[in-house]
């Protein structure tokens, strides 16, 4: 497929996951939300991970701000992205309360140099991933900037998608660097993505939990 027409099938597909968004109920979406989030933290990977890194949710994102406060309240390291000026990078801040936070990149919460403390090396612990879209294989669809691609090209933890199941597709484009998430996490299911070596205890095997909505 040319490059322009993957370019273009891209857009479509982010347009089309943005209007799904937007147009939910907003009952419908603190729903949706509290299920992932329920899913999200029964993980073992979850459990045993003393780091979190997490991005902080947009309105349309899947909402991220109860995970913050959760992971805080158990003691984990919370860390969460700050776009650099002028660049396509983003870095990693541990903070200690979401009161670090101000408006940044975007419009969107960032923590301030100064008042949180840089993570100069993140190769541990999980990383909840946004999306726009994610396929059955765990690649995403993001805003079209980069920052969570060459910040995953980077990272040796586990890393977990989180998306609404009306965003999931069967397939996406996706390029030979791009890194799949090694979980898959929806309102409706956990999806292990096989990873190789680096997903113990799954035979090689993609492994699908299904989870009973509650």
């Amino acid at each position: 497929m040319r490059t322009r027409n993957i370019k273009e099938l891209k857009n479509s597909l982010r347009l089309s996951s943005r209007a799904f968004r937007e147009q939910m109920d907003g009952e419908k979406k603190k729903k949706a939300d509290e299920s992932i989030l329920r899913r999200l933290t029964s993980l073992r990977e979850y459990a045993q991970a003393d780091w979190l890194y997490t991005y902080v949710s947009k309105p349309i994102e899947v909402d991220t701000v109860e995970l913050i406060r959760r992971a805080l309240s158990q003691g984990k390291h919370v860390a969460v992205p700050r776009c650099v000026p002028g660049t396509r990078e983003m870095e990693f801040y541990e903070i200690a309360s979401l009161e670090e936070l101000a408006p940044g990149a975007f419009g969107v919460l960032e923590p301030v140099p100064g008042r949180s403390r840089l993570v100069e090396e993140s190769t541990g612990g999980l990383c909840v991933v946004p999306g726009l879209s994610f396929d059955s294989e765990g690649y995403r669809l993001g805003y079209g900037k980069g920052y969570y691609d060459r910040f995953l090209s980077r990272f040796r933890g586990v890393t977990v998608g989180a998306c609404y199941s009306g965003c999931v597709r069967r397939m996406l484009p996706h390029g030979y660097f791009d890194r799949p998430v090694d979980i898959l996490v929806t309102e409706r299911m956990i999806r292990n993505i096989s990873k190789g070596a680096s997903r113990p205890g799954n035979g090689g095997k993609n492994h699908e939990r299904k989870q009973r909505q509650q």
